[in-house]
């Protein structure tokens, strides 16, 4: 049997494991996508240690649990100096989000201020450019995914990433805030026990991020609660 990448983080039980394999076709969309996104068939544009740098970075903003242990764990094995330096300003620039303004008419009284994230200076000097401005599109996706736009790309591509290098950083950052959600929900569901069971079969959930996906709050695992897992389940 192919090892789950979900399963493996979210230490789910059998008996939810085997709810999961209720929905095949889903749980090997998102199986498919880590593989695409963690072991590529080529590196050319976003190498390795940059993926898993980010997604320390990314999943560490969003909460303190087992998603974001994982990737700082595969993070420091890979680049263990630039690593501590990434997770700790993770770990200093998370905040409750999303925030950001529409520019749609009617909802402009959905706006928020918050974090606004600049890498500072030494830190790029010790992480590189190019993982810096990284960061930055992370940071600004994960909080304020409503006001990306051209500038922010421009800014990517002046660091030195190309069209196909953003697009799997995009990909990736819009990846890890499902997978992180979804396992969330999973370990909610897990410690409840699964009784009803057949409500929640879809605990792997259909492919699709939107923004309350991609910012699930700062929480560590006790703090997530069942609307977690009647949103992965939905």
């Amino acid at each position: 049997m192919t090892d789950d990448i979900v399963d493996r983080i979210a230490g789910t039980s059998p008996a939810l494991a085997a709810l999961r394999e209720r929905r095949p076709q889903t749980r090997a969309q998102l199986q498919a996508s880590y593989q695409a996104l963690f072991h590529p068939v080529s590196t050319a544009h976003v190498d390795s240690a940059e993926r898993v740098l980010v997604a320390a970075f990314a999943t560490r903003l969003t909460a303190t649990d087992r998603t974001s242990a994982f990737y700082a764990e595969r993070a420091l094995d890979a680049d263990p100096q630039r690593a501590r330096l990434v997770i700790d300003e993770a770990v200093r620039t998370a905040g409750a989000g999303p925030f950001g303004s529409y520019i749609e008419r009617g909802l402009q009284g959905e706006n928020t201020d918050g974090i606004r994230f600049t890498v500072d200076p030494a830190l790029a000097d010790a992480i590189g450019e190019r993982l810096a401005a990284a960061l930055a599109h992370t940071h600004l996706l994960v909080y304020r995914p409503r006001e990306a736009g051209a500038d922010d790309l421009e800014r990517l591509l002046d660091a030195g990433w190309d069209e196909d290098g953003i697009v799997t950083l995009s990909q990736l950052i819009s990846f890890l805030a499902f997978q992180q959600r979804v396992i969330a929900g999973l370990r909610v569901l897990d410690a409840a026990g699964v009784a009803g069971g057949a409500g929640v079969a879809g605990a792997a959930a259909d492919d699709g991020v939107g923004e309350d996906a991609v910012r699930a709050g700062n929480r560590s695992d006790a703090d997530v609660s069942s609307a977690d897992a009647e949103e992965v389940a939905a």
